[in-house]
């Protein structure tokens, strides 16, 4: 089967800076799940603290399995913690809280990345699996038929690039309000501070590292385009 060695030069950066982000981020997370919040809240506490006194009392706290799985369903209005999170009162479940809090906010400010990112959901979950198919099913077959494919599965996967640029002030702007609120709100101390910003900073990086790799696999397929056309 033939390989395409330039697929490295494309692949290897974004997976590796990925790779980085993740231990970052379950270290950072499994230092400071250990560190006790002197407010004595946990993620749960923290989070209902921050939706009452941002008018959201009608947003439902829940617990939900898995390890960081912590999300917000704009949707069904529900915030939904990771036992851990919920459960903990350390600085990392306040964090990894005000931060899904935060995007509860956006949402009743009604803000423009947030809104777009949720209509997207639905074309990205398809175009992200269909459109490396689509893409490689098209470079195999010759003439306009093939390169119609190939095209439409580039389209399709660009969407998932848009996405994951779009994602990315979604949770730097969650993350800037987590860190206001936290303070402001007294859930944590000035002190606490160092160890929210280590787990929120270390998972936006997550996110960097999603939309490089999709960034990178997109510029890839239009390399490839750009050699077929050539």
């Amino acid at each position: 089967m033939y390989f395409d060695p330039l697929y490295f030069v494309f692949a290897m950066p974004p997976m590796l800076l990925g790779l980085w982000a993740q231990f970052k981020v379950k270290s950072a997370f499994k230092k400071y799940s250990q560190v006790r919040t002197q407010s004595g809240m946990n993620g749960a506490e923290a989070a209902r603290r921050i939706l009452q006194r941002g008018g959201l009392g009608n947003v439902t706290i829940e617990s939900t399995d898995g390890m960081l799985s912590d999300h917000y369903d704009p949707g069904q209005k529900v915030l939904r913690l990771s036992e851990e999170v919920y459960t903990l009162p350390s600085i990392a479940s306040v964090g990894v809280a005000a931060h899904e809090a935060g995007h509860a906010l956006q949402d009743k400010a009604g803000y423009a990345p947030l809104q777009l990112r949720s209509i997207m959901v639905p074309a990205v979950s398809i175009g992200s699996n269909l459109g490396p198919i689509i893409f490689m099913a098209g470079m195999f077959l010759a003439g306009t038929l093939g390169t119609t494919l190939a095209w439409a599965g580039i389209i399709l996967f660009g969407g998932t690039a848009l996405f994951a640029l779009v994602t990315l002030p979604v949770e730097f702007d969650a993350s800037r309000r987590a860190k206001e609120l936290l303070v402001s709100q007294g859930i944590v101390s000035s002190a606490e501070m160092q160890g929210v910003n280590a787990v929120l900073n270390a998972a936006a990086l997550t996110y960097v590292a999603a939309a490089a790799q999709a960034i990178m696999q997109l510029v890839y397929f239009l390399s490839i385009m750009n050699r077929r056309d050539s």
